[in-house]
Formats: structure tokens, sequence, C-alpha cells
């Protein structure tokens, strides 16, 4: 069933009012925080010129849809079919500012639809953030972690193998290389590879891109902090 722009999409801009009545129960009141999260970080306009050009004829904006799985991840949820936990929840509908959560088949293809330009840009993103806080912090050392983390996975999926797999023995998975800033946590970038691969596989390149691609970060810095890898 098609459904009009009018009825999926909705504004919402203030908190919403705390209210002890039976009406509109949610089991995920703590988003409240999120909403105000989010619209600090702007992340729905900066989300937005990520997929320029890729909403033309589309009900769900894809910047909506990238953050509902960001909200998804963060409720603790790992499959899109776990989606329908929530998809009747009025709050999670509020802070994606929408009146109809997209069904599985929507958000599956809106993934299988991502362009490498749409990705690219996400990544961009990421760094931006992960910067934007850097920037506050102003850390006397700024410290680089390098390291591969295996993400399991029980189905065929594109680009798994099988490989070392400490925990699942046999299981295909993915074997992602990944940059993250020490002092935070955050993750700079990532390298997607496949389970069955060395853990130096494309590292070394890796490694370079990440550091020329950041280097303007350090260097825009009055007082720029020291690199340490």
């Amino acid at each position: 069933m098609k459904h009009s722009k009018s009825e999926i999409q909705s504004k919402a801009f203030s908190l919403p009012a705390l209210k002890f009545e039976n009406q509109a129960l949610t089991s995920f009141a703590g988003l409240v925080i999120l909403q105000k999260f989010f619209a600090a970080l702007r992340l729905k306009p900066r989300l937005q010129k990520c997929f320029i050009g890729r909403n033309d004829g589309k009900v769900f904006p894809r910047a909506i849809i990238f953050l509902q799985l960001v909200l998804h991840v963060l409720l603790g949820y790992r499959q899109l079919q776990d989606s329908r936990y929530y998809r009747d929840d009025p709050l999670v509908k509020r802070v994606l500012g929408l009146k109809r959560l997209p069904d599985v088949a929507t958000l599956s293809r809106a993934l299988k639809e991502a362009t490498a330009e749409s990705v690219c840009h996400l990544r961009l993103l990421l760094r931006e953030l992960v910067f934007d806080r850097l920037r506050i912090l102003s850390p006397a050392r700024v410290t680089l972690d390098f390291d591969g983390s295996v993400q399991s996975t029980s189905r065929r999926a594109e680009g798994t193998a099988v490989g070392f797999n400490k925990k699942k023995k046999g299981a295909r998975s993915y074997y992602p290389l990944f940059c993250t800033l020490a002092q935070t946590g955050q993750v700079i970038d990532f390298l997607h590879r496949s389970g069955n691969v060395h853990d130096s596989h494309g590292a070394q390149a890796f490694i370079l891109a990440v550091l020329l691609n950041n280097l303007w970060v350090v260097l825009s810095w009055g007082s720029a902090p020291n690199p340490a890898i």
C-alpha cells in the first residue's frame, strides 16, 4: 500500500510534555534525550546533505531512514525485522519526524539502493562529528588506534567469508579495520573487509589514507595537538 508524503512525514521541534495519563504510551521514554541531542548536533540537516539527489519520488527521506537505523541500534536491536517492536511507538515516530514508520522491505530497499557516493558522504560526516567534539575537548595529545574486529553473521551476506572467528568458529563474518580516537572511543573511519583476510590486509594503505585525509584537521588548530599512533 502506497502512502502520500503528508501521511508519512511530521514536523516536531519542541520536546513533548510529560503527562501522567493513559495516552500515547511509549516504551522508549529515554529517546526524548536523543531528540534534544540530535537537534543540538543538527544531525537531520547534515544527514540530508549526504543523500542529495537520492530522495526523488521517495516518501521516506533517505536521511530519516538512516537516522532510524541509528535509533534501531541504540535501542538494542540488530536485525531489521526487530523494527516491528517499535513500529507503533509514538516517541520513536516523533524523534524521526514521521507519522508512520517504514516497513522492513522499505528499510531493506533503502540499504540496497545506497550508492558509493552516499557512503563516502556519510563517512565524511562521521569524521566531522568526531572532530567537532575533539575541538571542544582540545586534548594535549591525539591518539589514533587501528584495530580489526570480527563481525559474525549467520547468513551468506555479500562480502562475508569463513575465517578466524574466536567466538563462533566456522561462521561467516566480516573483518573490518577500524580507526578510533583513543581519548573518546569514537570511530573516525573504517576499512570494510571479508572475514578470511589477514590482519594486515589493506592496513598500510588505510592508515596512510586516514592520516592524509585528516592531517588538515590537526594543522588547522593553532597549537596543534601531538598526534600519536
